[in-house]
């Protein structure tokens, strides 16, 4: 007997039919005449013998298939040679008095493939409380177990289909295999109960029509039954797949679309057992036609031949009619009337129909199969389409490809793409734009993102295997509308990735300014991965193309230039920076493939050997390329290459020069004056233009050498940026030291390397800007734009305080002016000990200078370190230096200090210390509000007043304890609004607002909580009072020199 595994439900029906004829009927009587074993039966122990433990090794895994059954062995092992058969139960009852459980089991499970359940092992075996142990020792050799005892561990006994080959059994008192195998017992039973409940569910759902509603409806054929649930499901489904069958696509997706709640690519949705029927047209041809006949069906079905049988086998045939021997062969049960019958009756015979049955099983196949594991379907389904000698049955299959998973993952549609790749790959580009890219189009508007990014990538995916005439314009159309109009970012940047591709095959000079639209249409994308892609893939496509047509350094580069200056001219009044961006991040990524050209075009191409000893490339040579397609190496084509043709292009331009290099002149002669003029046109006080700019300029002398950057480059800057009084225009304060050439020179060019000569010329460079503009009285914009860049980096921290040092020590007031409002800029990146050690030292010593002008511009540095640090020491050094100015008498009549100091607190007063503003900051802002009442000159008063009322707008944000409300702030405000009766009634209404809110405030305060701090802005009562105040406050501007044109109105 072959080999049965009593626990896998696929194999019952099998061994339910070869039973018969292989295993013995133990159930039969002697009265039957069934024979009993024959005398000399090698498997009947003698009468007295132990049941064997039924190695199956001898008989049922015997090569011939001819041992006999484990329920078989059991009776024989049972009857010992007695003639008279034993009943099956008395069998069972010994196998389980015995302890032979897995026996028993096998036993059962035989016995129920047969059709013969036994009611005693059904008992015992699905009664969970029999494999319950007790104890975890094995019973006395003579103690008597029932069946419901300990089960003790029998002898291995090893079949074939129940032997895993991951571990084997020893002999022991282990458990774990005898409680698996009853495991798998059990959730057999279980799954047979679950596809019971299932049919049982099923036949409720289609009998949901009352019977006597079905019985009227049978007396009454006129009356038409009314359509179940079922089948309406059932009926939309194979509508459904009618239109989409016959092209009939739109009337699908309405279909679809009306029938929501239903899955049609799926037709386990319809019901739990139901059975998908045929088509809508087979079931229209065979509507009408009378079923066949039981003698047609056995024709069909068996459906051979007897002179074609192989071997030359003739059956051996009674001498019968033909008629008879129909009816008879009729018996046998067989069904060809049902598609699958029809398939399964009729055998491949050659390739082709191999390939035809394919192609009509597939359909059925796939919806039918997990959505998790569709994918194992790719590989027949390309097959079938490839070899398929039916375009409208390979354009199916490629449809069912394309839509083969609802919503694809990454893997899924990888292996999707390597399918298509495979497929274009066998059948050529006159099929794969007849086949292939109809499908793609066909899904560039589905509703699933997923789906619309297989149809992204696919377009890249088939780029080399199209003709190049739809290359470059149906597809690049696709993509240029899925670029356009979708709205899922992840498409768009697989969009980009393809269009990339597409760029690096396309050979058609006339798309060039296409795929320029394309770059600035996509760099501008309002996503980052977007535009992160098409600097990464791309612009280093295009640009490789544009250098093939030698338009790279002609066309391309000139064309984002001529962009730049038009958006600078446009924007002299408000430059559009995002656009500023977009061609400049451009430009950047244009770098390698621009410096690519000058090597592969350089005098001395035709001296390079790559052969000895070639010097590996240095790691820093070179800027961290954004993605391999912007590494030079690749560009070129190995780091050998590259490494060779450096080394020529280093001495060439130490020693020979650049004479005859037309790619390199350009560069020197062409794009870096244009560049350095666009650089004097940027507004300098626009950190992001200047950052902009520095990066570019660091990337390129990066790229182009340290040679390069010394010979070529800085010289043209040195030429422009003449360090003297002459080149800065005073007057009109456009000379070229205050614009933004000096801040990009500086953290540009001169950072790129940074070796001690490179810092020395960069220390030198700053300190001389510092002293012209200073001595020039020229704005100091573009110094400041400097350390802003610079300070951005702690190394250059050290470099920027030796150069505000050297202003510290100029015999200078100016300069030494400019280095004290140089350190305001600098404390807020530099870490505490540095600001201890360097800055504070340095501001104590300007604090006293003999210029009080010198000592005033200390102010804003001295409130930044307030704002920003946080040692003790160092704020109490501070704090008394600032007391200095506000308590020595020889300020008092110091009108600039005073205004310094007010700005200053109301800068940094709602971000210091606590206790600092409750200390010091308002109890001074109170005496300064008190002395300004008392001030005489007008216009003093006004410029105090200004600057008090913005301070106090400030401050009012902050949380003020109840005992400063009452002896500062509300004092001061009081004083501030007495100068605005005189000078501002709209600000005094104001004030008086917040004056009132406040002294509510501190009555509610003083009952509830008189310990609590309060905040004017944020705990005005009522919110008619706050939407007033917050109302006046907005149609008013605290800008001082606003403020100061109403009070010159009020003289």
């Amino acid at each position: 007997m072959a080999s049965v595994n009593p626990f896998n439900l696929s194999d019952s029906e099998e061994e339910a039919e070869r039973r018969p004829n292989e295993t013995v009927d133990t159930e039969r009587s002697p009265s039957d005449g069934a024979p009993g074993p024959p005398p000399g039966n090698p498997f009947s122990p003698p009468a007295d013998a132990e049941p064997p433990s039924l190695l199956l090794s001898s008989n049922r895994t015997s090569p011939s298939g001819e041992g006999i059954s484990a329920s078989a062995a059991a009776t024989s092992a049972m009857a010992g040679s007695a003639d008279t058969r034993v009943s099956v139960d008395v069998i069972a009852a010994q196998l389980l008095r015995d302890q032979y459980i897995l026996t028993a089991l096998e036993f059962h499970t035989e016995l129920l493939e047969a059709g013969r359940e036994l009611p005693r092992l059904r008992d015992y075996f699905s009664n969970p409380g029999n494999f319950e142990r007790q104890s975890g020792t094995p019973p006395a050799k003579d103690q008597v177990l029932g069946p419901g005892g300990p089960l003790n561990r029998a002898g291995s006994i090893s079949t074939l289909d129940s032997l895993d080959f991951a571990r084997y059994s020893d002999d022991g008192n282990r458990e774990t295999d005898e409680r698996v195998a009853v495991l798998e017992f059990e959730l057999r039973k279980a799954k047979e109960t679950i596809q019971a409940l299932r049919a049982n569910l099923t036949q409720a759902a289609e009998s949901e029509v009352p019977s006597q509603e079905r019985k009227n409806f049978k007396s009454s054929p006129e009356i038409q039954e009314p359509i179940r649930p079922l089948e309406k499901r059932a009926l939309n489904f194979l509508v459904n797949e009618y239109l989409l069958k016959n092209e009939y696509k739109l009337s699908s997706i309405t279909f679809s679309d009306e029938n929501d709640d239903q899955d049609f690519e799926l037709w386990d949705d319809v019901g739990l057992n139901i059975p998908k029927p045929p088509d809508l047209l087979q079931l229209y041809r065979s509507c009408g036609t009378p079923l066949p006949s039981p003698r047609d069906t056995a024709d069909v079905s068996v459906g051979v031949d007897f002179v074609d049988l192989p071997g030359n086998f003739e059956p051996v045939l009674l001498k019968l009619s033909p008629a008879f021997q129909q009816a008879l062969l009729s018996f046998c049960r067989m069904c060809s009337d049902s598609r699958l019958g029809a398939e399964v009756s009729r055998i491949a015979d050659s390739e082709e129909s191999v390939m035809l049955m394919l192609g009509r099983c597939l359909p059925h196949i796939v919806p039918n199969v997990l959505l998790a594991k569709r994918e194992e379907l790719i590989p027949l389904i390309l097959c079938t389409a490839c070899l398929h000698p039916e375009p409208k049955e390979r354009d199916q299959l490629l449809h069912i490809l394309f839509n083969l998973i609802k919503r694809p993952d990454d893997e899924q549609r990888q292996m999707i793409l390597t399918g298509c790749v495979a497929f274009a790959r066998h059948v050529g580009p006159t099929r794969v734009e007849a086949e292939l890219l109809p499908q793609c189009w066909e899904q560039i508007n589905h509703k699933y993102p997923e789906r619309r990014l297989l149809v992204a990538e696919s377009c890249g995916a088939l780029a080399p295997y199209l003709p190049k005439e739809i290359r470059s314009s149906l597809v690049l159309s696709m993509l240029q509308q899925m670029l356009a109009e979708d709205k899922a970012d992840m498409v768009r940047e697989a969009v980009v990735k393809s269009l990339g591709i597409i760029m690096g095959y396309i050979d058609d000079p006339d798309k060039y300014s296409q795929g320029f639209e394309l770059m600035l249409l996509s760099l501008g994308d309002p996503s980052e991965r977007v535009v992160n892609a098409v600097h990464q893939v791309f612009i280093p496509a295009f640009a490789a193309w544009t250098t093939e047509l030698g338009t790279l350094h002609t066309a391309l580069i000139p064309s984002l230039l001529a962009r730049i200056e038009k958006l600078l001219t446009q924007g002299e009044h408000g430059l559009d920076e995002h656009k500023l961006h977009v061609f400049l991040s451009a430009l950047q990524s244009l770098i390698p493939p621009l410096f690519a050209v000058v090597l592969q075009n350089a005098p001395f191409t035709s001296r390079v050997k790559l052969h000895g000893d070639i010097p590996a490339i240095e790691v820093t040579r070179f800027p961290r390329p954004a993605s391999p397609l912007q590494d030079v190496a690749t560009i070129i084509g190995s780091r050998e290459m590259l490494s060779a043709l450096l080394q020529l292009y280093d001495h060439q331009l130490e020693h020979e020069g650049t004479t005859g290099w037309e790619s390199l002149l350009w560069v020197v002669n062409q794009l870096l004056p244009q560049l350095i003029e666009i650089v004097g046109r940027i507004n300098v006080t626009s950190s992001t233009c200047v950052h902009e700019f520095s990066r570019f300029f660091w990337r390129f002398c990066r790229t182009f050498g340290k040679i390069f950057t010394n010979t070529k480059v800085k010289p043209q800057f040195q030429e422009i940026l003449r360090l003297s009084e002459e080149n800065v225009d005073a007057s009109a304060g456009n000379g070229i030291l205050t614009k933004a050439t000096v801040p990009i020179y500086a953290t540009g060019v001169l950072t790129c390397y940074n070796q001690e000569e490179d810092r020395k010329l960069l220390v030198g460079f700053l300190e001389d800007v510092m002293t012209t503009l200073s001595l020039s009285h020229a704005p100091l914009d573009s110094l400041k734009a400097s350390f802003v860049e610079l300070g951005a980096n702690p190394v250059y921290h050290e470099l920027l305080l030796t150069v505000l040092w050297y202003g510290v020590v100029h015999t200078s007031a100016l300069v030494r002016c400019t280095a004290a409002r140089m350190f305001e800029l600098l404390v807020k990146g530099v870490n505490e000990t540095l600001v201890a050690q360097r800055v504070v030292p340095a501001l104590i010593t300007l604090s006293s200078d003999p210029e009080i002008s010198v000592r005033i511009s200390t102010i804003p540095a001295f409130g930044t370190i307030m704002e920003t640090v946080t040692q003790k020491e160092l704020l109490e050094r501070v704090k008394m230096q600032l007391a200095s100015f506000l308590e020595d008498p020889q300020y008092q009549d110091q009108h600039s200090l005073h205004m310094e100091i007010i700005r200053t607190f109301g800068r940094v007063g709602p971000n210091a210390e606590p206790r600092f503003r409750d200390e010091f900051v308002l109890p001074h802002l109170h005496k300064l509000a008190l002395a300004n009442n008392s001030q005489s000159v007008e216009n003093k008063r006004i410029d105090i007043a200004t600057q008090l009322f913005e301070a106090y707008s400030a401050l009012s944000c902050c949380f003020i304890s109840e005992e400063v409300m009452v002896n500062h702030f509300l004092p001061g405000l009081r004083c501030l609004r007495a100068d605005m009766e005189q000078l501002s009634p709209e600000h005094e209404v104001i004030l008086s607002s917040m004056i009132k809110e406040c002294e509510i405030k501190v009555e509610n305060r003083a009952m509830s909580d008189p310990q609590g701090s309060m905040s004017i802005a944020s705990s005005l009562v009522g919110e008619d009072a706050k939407t007033k105040f917050l109302s006046k406050m907005g149609q008013l501007t605290t800008s001082g020199a606003m403020l100061a044109n109403v009070f010159q109105r009020k003289k």
